[in-house]
């Protein structure tokens, strides 16, 4: 026997939803709302292919100050640590060091360690950490930088090294292709085809493996014209930042707590009115 259709406040929206690692979680709470939702994963995180770079940074430990960028990165780095033989250097070195974080994400993983951030800074962008920085006494303090792909290294390290710190920065993941070119050439023409209520996009390296494609297969045109008229949502500024970068506005992001559940409260609001 089938399950009766859930009767939401999202019930007859169709959302297009281009997140891997909480995708269940994501659709999940959505479908809890009546929506129905279109799933196409665009990014995988991957390992990074030579594991040298990040036992010896780990061997560098302890640092400073460590700012850390995202939860991923941190959950990866302790399993690197593990795996290494290098955890309780690992875990002690996060005890001791002044710990930035950028968003909930890390400062969640840091929870999981049985740990906390020293400062979070808002927003959670390289704005909001130079921000913060610029508010601390770095002379002479040796820095670890965790960060995720396209993070900006250069604009933040130049910014340590003139504050008088010495930067130390691993990228301890990387991101990869996850659905083949065919679906995602399926979700434009989906989305050219007006079948899409709201397309929500949770990181920047989302939106450009959609457009890659929609060069790849000469799709440009069909895809701008269809975000044009799709409601676009944004988890947050980095990913805001990301769409404007490419000529759209996200209709739809929430007011702060940039993470999955208030994302889904703004969509449920912006569909509810």
């Amino acid at each position: 026997m089938s399950s009766e259709p859930v009767i939401g406040r999202l019930s007859g929206r169709r959302i297009a939803l281009p997140e891997t690692r909480e995708l269940d979680r994501l659709a999940g709470m959505l479908e809890a709302e009546g929506a129905e939702t279109l799933r196409c994963p665009l990014v995988a995180i991957r390992e990074v292919p030579d594991p040298l770079p990040v036992q010896q940074w780990l061997g560098r430990f302890p640092f400073d100050d460590l700012i850390l960028y995202t939860g991923e990165g941190v959950s990866r780095l302790h399993g690197f640590a593990r795996r290494f033989d290098l955890e309780t250097g690992f875990l002690d070195g996060l005890r001791s060091a002044r710990k930035l974080t950028r968003g909930p994400k890390p400062e969640r993983a840091l929870r999981e360690l049985g740990l906390k951030s020293d400062l979070r800074v808002e927003p959670p962008t390289t704005d909001g950490l130079v921000a913060g920085l610029s508010a601390l006494d770095l002379r002479g303090r040796r820095v670890g930088i965790q960060l995720y792909p396209g993070a900006p290294e250069a604009r933040l390290a130049g910014f340590l090294r003139d504050a008088g710190a010495e930067p130390d920065a691993i990228l301890p993941y990387v991101y990869s292709s996850a659905a083949d070119d065919r679906k995602v050439g399926e979700l434009i023409d989906r989305l050219a085809g007006g079948a899409i209520d709201v397309i929500a996009f949770t990181s920047s390296p989302q939106i450009e493996r959609l457009f890659e494609v929609a060069k790849a297969t000469g799709s440009e045109a069909k895809l701008q014209a269809a975000l044009r008229s799709t409601a676009i949502a944004a988890v947050g500024p980095v990913v805001a930042a990301g769409l404007r970068r490419r000529g759209f506005e996200a209709a739809i992001s929430p007011d702060h707590r940039y993470f999955m559940k208030p994302l889904v409260s703004a969509i449920v609001t912006a569909l509810s009115r």
